[in-house]
């Protein structure tokens, strides 16, 4: 099953991107030249009167209204995740039966409707419509509906429903669109089911794919995105992190100057620089996987100027307790507490930042 539909643009899809650049570029071609427009009419009554296969086979491959190539081509490159996940053969054998049976499905379908109605259709839409419509089946199958939003309340809205929204803008384009469409939609269901064994009649060869794979396949095919960190943004980011350690240092020791103005507990500035830069190298080293460094023996005595607080030690403990819940072990609680002066909002800001 897929995921998606995926959106690295047309890498690893040589064919899809090859019909889009050709048969669009034949398109704008005929529309300036109009001359030659009836070279490439699907005439139904010339293929099966009068054998005009040439006819069959452009006017089955090349649209010659610019806005049923545009939503074709919005489809083929929707359907691109087929050829990067069953490969450009396997997608290529794919078109290749569904335009074989459908071409069958045509004349047949054109045959009932005049049987059923009276009414002898000469003429179809041209291009690659049948094909396209077939990739519905797989599309409708294999790819897993996933709710993006709602409209109205309690219309859904997929990420499947744009797709589903151009092939209804197709399908409305021509009166006997809708003949392509279910020709399409009965031949990519036989195929896809592989009924009477079709997948191994109808098939690219493989010295037609080696030759495809050696000289079409480098001129169509695309780099591979940058999905990559690029250069330098490494170090970028470091940098960025080191900065906002160094703010938070600042704002920690503002923190601790003005609680202990408040509290007329005033602590030597260089004591407080001191155990600063005990607990600060170490925590930064722990990120960058290197050993924490060891406070030094002195550090371990706390001044007389400052009595312990054996009042708040059950708050400590609370405080110490919430932070262990939060996935933090104790050594770093116990010294985010200290550093903090037991707030618990500073303790907690300056743990999830590190």
């Amino acid at each position: 099953m897929f995921t998606t539909t995926g959106s690295r643009g047309l890498y690893k899809a040589p064919l899809s991107k090859g019909l889009l650049l050709v048969l669009s570029g034949l398109t704008v071609m005929l529309t300036l030249l109009p001359q030659y427009q009836q070279l490439f009419v699907y005439n139904l009554q010339a293929v099966a009167q009068h054998h005009q296969v040439w006819s069959l086979l452009c006017g089955r491959l090349v649209c010659l209204d610019v806005k049923d190539c545009f939503c074709s081509g919005l489809l083929i490159y929707n359907f691109r995740i087929f050829e990067r996940r069953f490969g450009t053969r396997k997608f290529a054998s794919f078109l290749l039966g569904t335009w074989c049976l459908s071409a069958l499905m045509d004349v047949l379908l054109a045959q009932a409707f005049q049987f059923l109605f009276d009414y002898e259709v000469e003429e179809l839409p041209a291009g690659l419509l049948a094909p396209v419509f077939s990739l519905f089946v797989p599309f409708y199958r294999l790819i897993p509906r996933v709710p993006v939003t709602q409209v109205l309340g309690h219309i859904p809205i997929t990420n499947k429903s744009l797709v589903y929204i151009v092939g209804l803008q197709l399908l409305s384009s021509s009166p006997f669109m809708w003949l392509l469409a279910l020709s399409g939609l009965l031949s990519g269901g036989l195929y896809h089911s592989n009924v009477l064994w079709l997948q191994k009649l109808l098939f690219v060869p493989a010295w037609v794919s080696f030759i495809g794979r050696y000289i079409l396949e480098p001129i169509f095919s695309s780099s591979q995105p940058s999905s990559e960190t690029p250069l330098g943004m490494g170090a970028t980011l470091d940098i960025q992190r080191q900065q906002r350690m160094d703010v938070l240092d600042q704002q920690l020791l503002l923190a601790q100057y003005n609680e202990s103005t408040r509290n007329n507990r005033p602590q030597p500035q260089s004591g407080l620089l001191q155990w600063t830069r005990m607990l600060f190298p170490s925590l930064r080293q722990r990120g960058q996987n290197r050993p924490p460094v060891q406070p030094p023996p002195q550090a371990e005595t706390r001044p007389s100027t400052q009595s312990p607080r054996s009042d708040n030690s059950a708050v400590v403990e609370e405080q110490v307790a919430l932070l262990v819940e939060m996935g933090f072990s104790r050594t770093d609680a116990l010294e985010a507490l200290r550093a903090s002066n037991n707030d618990i909002n500073m303790a907690t800001n300056f743990l999830l930042q590190h």
